[in-house]
């Protein structure tokens, strides 16, 4: 009888092969994980985040700043001034309602690409109530929201209907629909809606209060009350993804189409609301812009929220919850990087390189989180 720790044999019976041959033999190979706890999922992004700011801390102690500014610009001077945070909680705002936006549709593999088309087409219709004075003066912020919700809910209509009815490609579409959209504003922009006073391709400036989102309290420091908009449709957007009957089909929807219908889900319905609310939630954001941040319409008022709001959908894995702190993750790197550009003549295209580091050493986090390495006898 052999001693199992003596020996094994190899393949071919060419003799024994000692233990120590046999442990060099095992192999490490990577495997698909069925699924990952979520503190463990939280911890996971938690490193990818801290990588990449890590990675970025090292690009600007390289072009001269000392690590010391970099702790003060990052954390100090944010967490500590008023108005540094209260410009985060303003580009947070409209940055959770289009991460919203893009959760919702992702959700039901609706890949809506054209969120800053509907939320250019938001604002217009915002806009468009405030030029003509639609309803009393108490109403007319609603009535703004109302218009915007419903602009960028028929932007969003045509690459639905060309996505459910004539299969074609819903990326395509949508992104090209950006486009349209923008020379649409400069039409209005540059004509009947050039600002009749300076003249400049602006909108007139919003009637203060009426039409514009005012100041509220928050823990001591004025913000926008766009901030309760966007924790507001949070709420909202967890219930419906969490609880409502709507968000417990669209899980099916998400894990498999196919499979879904055969069991007798309605999945053309589903995407089709989902794609549609999406569109209103990319609308109220130019809505919260516009009348929360630039109090007109302006020709560049939708610049990085569109694709910021994309990858915010895609690192809070389509959780509402998540949504926030990645919109004000992304908002800090915004408010930090005018800060690098003005005091230390960083130039823009390092602060684009430093957010997309982090972003990207972020997304690199999902390949551990799908994924395990596993070791073969």
């Amino acid at each position: 009888m052999t001693d199992a720790t003596e020996t094994e044999t190899s393949p071919g019976n060419r003799g024994p092969v000692a233990p120590e041959a046999a442990a060099r033999r095992r192999r490490w190979t990577l495997e698909v994980r069925e699924y990952m706890p979520p503190l463990q999922t939280a911890a996971v992004i938690g490193c990818g985040l801290l990588a990449g700011l890590f990675f970025s801390a090292l690009m600007l102690i390289a072009v001269g700043v000392r690590p010391a500014d970099l702790l003060n610009e990052f954390v100090v001077s944010i967490f500590s001034s008023a108005r540094n945070l209260r410009a985060v909680l303003e580009f947070a705002a409209p940055l959770t309602i289009v991460g919203l936006a893009a959760a919702l549709a992702f959700k039901a593999r609706f890949w809506n690409i054209g969120i800053e088309g509907q939320i250019i087409f938001g604002a217009i219709g915002a806009t468009l109530i405030a030029n003509l004075d639609v309803g009393p003066p108490g109403t007319r912020l609603l009535l703004m929201a109302a218009a915007a919700a419903l602009a960028g809910m028929a932007w969003m209509a045509l690459p639905l209907f060309l996505r459910l009815r004539l299969g074609i490609n819903e990326i395509i579409s949508t992104l090209l629909l950006n486009y349209i959209a923008f020379n649409f504003l400069l039409h209005l922009l540059y004509g009947p809606w050039k600002d009749p006073v300076t003249a400049f391709p602006n909108s007139k400036i919003y009637d203060d209060p009426v039409e514009r989102l005012g100041n509220v309290g928050l823990g001591g420091v004025e913000v926008t009350s766009s901030v309760y908009l966007a924790a507001g449709l949070v709420l909202l957007g967890a219930w419906a993804l969490g609880g409502a009957r709507f968000g417990f089909l669209l899980r099916f929807v998400y894990a498999n189409p196919r499979m879904a219908g055969a069991i007798g889900v309605n999945v053309a319905l589903l995407t089709a609301l989902a794609a549609l609310a999406s569109g209103a939630l990319s609308g109220l954001a130019g809505f919260a812009i516009s009348a929360g941040i630039d109090s007109r319409l302006t020709q560049s008022f939708f610049v990085g929220y569109g694709f910021s709001g994309i990858l915010i959908g895609f690192l809070a894995r389509n959780n509402p919850v998540a949504v926030v702190f990645f919109a004000l993750l992304i908002a800090v790197l915004m408010v930090a990087g005018q800060t690098l550009q003005i005091f230390y003549q960083i130039p823009f295209a390092m602060v684009q390189l430093i957010q997309a580091t982090i972003v990207i050493c972020v997304a690199a986090s999902e390949f551990f989180i799908r994924h395990r390495v596993h070791r073969v006898e």
